[in-house]
Order: structure tokens, then sequence, then C-alpha cells
């Protein structure tokens, strides 16, 4: 029996990691694009599940995916592709508040379970300046909304409601309920249980 990380975020790997888990890391191939017309917390879940179910491994297994989008005024922020979009997306979020969404699902024995949490995140005011120093440290690159609450970004960052695990990409808050309900438990994978 393993627990199998569909995701190839290090952000995600560490959170594991500091709660003592002993897992693999095996990145899910899936098309992460928005359908038409879909909203910001059907299309986490939906791209979550997807990963989850794109994973071969034994019905022991326990897998779990993540996905995570920015919402700003209405329009989902995903990952920038290149600098001069993520100056854009950060220019768009600095000073106002915005949302995080992170859709995560557990695999095991044939059940798929999912969920989705929402954190709202206020940006500090930031100058042109700021944006472009930030953007030229290449933090923003992989990240949902152009910033890392974990890393540098963090210091733009002037409040949180809700779950700063949720922004970060992995709901772990909420990942025992999760797992429960695939008749699974998370100390089955303790790292102090393995030794």
């Amino acid at each position: 029996m393993r627990l199998i990380l569909a995701s190839s975020s290090p952000r995600r790997a560490e959170l594991l990691n500091r709660l003592g888990l002993d897992f693999v890391v095996s990145p899910a191939d899936v098309d992460e694009s928005r359908h038409p017309e879909e909203g910001p917390g059907v299309y986490v879940e939906r791209v979550a599940r997807a990963k989850a179910l794109a994973i071969t491994g034994s019905s022991d297994d326990l897998i779990v995916a993540a996905d995570t989008a920015v919402v700003h005024d209405g329009h989902v922020l995903g990952k920038p592709g290149h600098p001069e979009e993520a100056r854009s997306m950060l220019r768009r979020l600095q000073g106002d508040t915005h949302e995080v969404f992170t859709g995560m699902a557990v695999a095991h024995d044939e059940i798929l379970e999912s969920l989705v949490d929402v954190t709202e995140v206020t940006m500090l005011p930031l100058t042109d300046q700021e944006i472009d120093d930030y953007v030229d440290r290449g933090e923003p690159m992989d990240k949902a909304g152009a910033y890392a609450l974990q890393g540098r970004g963090g210091l733009y960052v002037k409040s949180i409601s809700g779950s700063p695990f949720t922004v970060i990409g992995l709901p772990v808050h909420l990942l025992p309920r999760l797992v429960a309900r695939v008749g699974a438990r998370l100390d089955q994978f303790d790292l102090r249980s393995n030794l």
C-alpha cells in the first residue's frame, strides 16, 4: 500500500513531508484546460479528480491529487506563461482581495472522493518596481496567480481569510476527513510506523 501524490508541485510534496508521511510522487498527465463557462470550483475539482484517476496503481494505493486556481473579479488566473503575463496578474491582484480555489481528490480501492476549499487573500499595494523585482526572481512563473504565499510572495500578502494550505495548493487540514471517506487512514503512511 502506497501513498501517491499525483502532482509535480514541490509545494504539495513539502506539505506532505511536513506531516511526516511516506509517499511517492507520480505526476498525472491530464488536460488542465478550463471548459467554457465552467465555474472555478467546478473546474479545480474536475481537474483534481482527473489527476487522481490518471494514476495507475494497485487498488491498495491511496492517491492524492489537487488543482488550484486564483480568481479575481470573476476572472480565473492560472499559471503565467511568460514574465509579462506574471506582471499583468500581479498588477491586477495588488491592493485588492481575490479568492483561491483548491480542489482535492483522493482515490482508493475504486472509490473517488473530492472537495473544494476556498480562501480569500488580500494583497498589499505594490509598486511597478516591486512587481518587476519579484517577477525577475522567477518565483511567480509556475504559480497560479503569479505568487507564492510560502515564498517571497508572502511579503506582499496583507491578510488571509481561510486556510494558507489552500493557497499553497493542498488543503491538508481537510485531508484526514477526505481520506476517511475512501476507507483509509493517513497514519497508515506515517514515516515513524515504517522505521
